[in-house]
């Protein structure tokens, strides 16, 4: 067992709050279009889940788990979504990031007027890009801190 990390108390008390600090995070992304949030909020909350794992049971130990290159990968995920439902607006809609799917059965519940009381289907793309940022800043803050977290040990 590594000594790397803090007491065994911080470290299950952080192993039972990732799971539900993750749910937050997928939750304001979700809600993005409706209400304050959106990918990049929820997915600084979803970043922050990692810190905290990376405190509480070292920067090694989460390495073990899931590698830099791992959340690189999930950033670029999110990239790629993001380019393509904004080059499909072109293709389908004829304009950049046109909102291509309001209006559809699926995704595009309009509200008949006033505000939008919390219909999830009625954004469009706009769920999608949120997603889409979403994996981006997960994945681009994660791998920052663990890397940065890597690195400070090393100098230990």
């Amino acid at each position: 067992m590594s000594e790397e990390g803090l007491s065994p108390i911080v470290k299950v008390i952080s192993g039972l709050m990732f799971p539900f600090i993750t749910i937050f995070s997928f939750y304001v992304i979700m809600h993005g279009h409706l209400t304050p949030g959106g990918g990049f909020q929820g997915g600084a909350i979803g970043a922050s889940a990692v810190a905290m794992l990376i405190v509480a049971f070292g920067a090694r130990n989460v390495e073990k788990k899931a590698r830099e290159e791992n959340f690189s990968m999930f950033e670029s995920i999110g990239g790629l979504v993001f380019v393509i439902v904004a080059l499909l607006g072109f293709i389908l809609a004829a304009t950049f990031m046109a909102n291509f799917l309001v209006g559809e059965i699926i995704f595009g519940k309009i509200p008949q007027f006033g505000s939008n009381p919390g219909i999830l289907n009625s954004g469009g793309v706009l769920p999608i890009l949120n997603f889409a940022v979403g994996m981006k800043v997960i994945g681009g803050l994660s791998a920052i801190i663990l890397v940065m977290a890597l690195a400070l040990r090393k100098e230990d």
